[in-house]
C-alpha cells in the first residue's frame, strides 16, 4: 500500500475520496484533504467533486434505461427523434445516418471544433443546447455538424453527448437532469449527485473547490460545466460507488433498478471500428479480466473509475485538484496499480 497523505503532499492534491470494491460490494471508502486550500474543511463522504466528463458513464446508463423501456433506440437515426434541432444532412450522413449507438461511442462523424466546452463563467448565462449546437455561444462558436462518414473513425466528442442530452429530452419532454433523478438518482438514494445547470447558492455548500496542479485555487472556485450529459455532474465518491454496485450486481440478473442482465452488458461490449471503446465507456482486457472505466478531467478536477465486472473489482478516485497528468501517471496512477497488486 502507498502512503496516500506523503503522496497527496508530493503530487499537491488538496483534497481525495476513494472508494474500493471486492466481491462485489464495497471494501474500503477513504477520505483525505480539504475542500479548499487553506480552509479547515475536510473532504467527507458528503463532498461533491466535479465529475467532468464521468457524466457520460451517468448519461450511458440512463440511455440504457430509457432503451430497455422502449423509449429510444440504439441503432435508429437519430434524426427521426430529434424535434428541436437536426444533425444537418451532408456527404456523410448520405452516407450512414448518424445513431445513439455511435454517439456514446464517439464514432458518429461529430469533432469537437478547437478550444470548445469550456467552463462557464456565470451560472446565470447557461446556454440552450440549441444555441450551443448552433455555433451561437462563445462555448462552442462553430455549428456542429458531420465530417466524416458515421462509424469510421473514434473522434472523443462533448458535442456528441449534448445531442444525446437534447435527443433524450426530445423524446421524452422532460429535462435532461430531471428524467436522470427520477429514473437513476432517487430509485437508487443517490443523495449527492447534481447537475451544474440546478446548482444554485444554497446548494452549493458540499461542493469542493477546484485546484490547479500547484495546488493554487482555480479562478472562481468552482469550474461548472453548462452541458450536463456531457460534463456537468457533480458528484460524491461515495454516490459514484452507488452506480457502480448497480452495475456489478446487474451483470448477475440482480439489479435494484430493473436493468437486465442483457441490456447492461452493452455498456462495456466493443462498439464500432474501435474494440476498446463501450458505450461511454473505454475498455481494456478480454472475459474474466475485462476493464471498463471512465475518466473526468477538467478544470481543477480530475477523477477515475476502474470495474472488473465479470471479477467484481472496482476503483473509484476523485480529486479536487488538476494534476496536469493522466490519470494513470501521478497519485491516481500510483494507487490503480496499488489497487491491482
Amino acid at each position: 500500500m502507498i502512503d496516500i497523505k506523503e503522496r497527496m503532499e508530493h503530487y499537491h492534491i488538496t483534497g481525495l475520496s476513494i472508494v474500493t470494491f471486492d466481491n462485489g460490494h464495497i471494501f474500503r471508502t477513504e477520505h483525505y484533504g480539504f475542500m479548499e486550500e487553506g480552509a479547515n474543511r475536510p473532504i467527507t463522504e458528503q463532498s461533491l467533486f466535479n465529475a467532468c466528463s464521468i457524466s457520460k458513464f451517468f448519461t450511458s446508463i440512463l440511455v440504457l434505461k430509457l432503451v430497455e423501456q422502449g423509449v429510444l433506440d440504439l441503432d435508429e437515426d437519430v434524426n427521426s427523434r430529434l424535434t428541436s434541432w437536426q444533425i444537418p444532412d451532408n456527404e456523410y450522413t448520405n452516407l450512414k445516418k448518424v445513431t445513439l449507438r455511435s454517439l456514446l461511442c464517439h464514432q458518429s462523424g461529430i469533432v469537437d471544433p478547437e478550444e470548445s466546452f469550456l467552463p462557464v463563467k456565470d451560472l446565470q448565462k447557461m446556454p440552450s443546447m440549441f444555441e450551443l449546437l448552433n455555433g451561437k455561444t462563445s462555448f462552442c462558436s462553430t455549428p456542429i455538424e458531420v465530417t466524416y462518414k458515421p462509424e469510421s473513425e473514434f473522434h472523443y466528442s462533448d458535442a456528441g453527448f449534448c445531442i444525446i442530452q437534447l435527443l433524450i429530452e426530445d423524446t421524452t419532454g422532460k429535462p435532461f437532469y430531471k428524467l436522470m433523478d427520477e429514473l437513476i438518482f432517487k430509485p437508487l438514494h443517490m443523495t449527492n449527485s447534481i447537475f451544474a445547470n440546478n446548482l444554485t447558492s444554497s446548494n452549493m455548500n458540499n461542493l469542493a473547490c477546484g485546484h490547479h496542479q500547484n495546488g493554487a485555487l482555480i479562478s472562481g472556485k468552482y469550474s461548472i460545466y453548462p452541458y450536463p450529459a456531457a460534463c456537468g455532474l457533480w458528484t460524491s465518491a461515495s454516490d459514484l460507488a452507488i452506480l457502480l454496485q448497480e452495475i456489478l450486481n446487474a451483470v448477475k440478473g440482480q439489479s435494484k433498478i430493473g436493468f437486465s442482465t442483457t441490456y447492461i452488458k452493452e455498456l462495456f461490449k466493443p462498439q464500432g471500428c474501435v474494440e476498446w471503446t463501450g458505450l461511454g465507456v473505454f475498455l481494456d482486457g478480454q472475459e474474466e479480466m475485462l476493464e471498463f472505466s471512465s475518466l473526468g478531467w477538467g478544470v481543477g478536477f480530475q477523477c477515475l473509475l476502474v470495474a472488473y465486472p465479470y471479477l467484481e473489482k472496482g476503483l473509484i478516485i476523485m480529486t479536487n485538484t488538476d494534476t496536469g497528468m493522466h490519470q494513470m501517471k501521478g497519485i491516481m496512477g500510483e494507487i490503480y496499480q496499488s489497487f491491482m497488486n
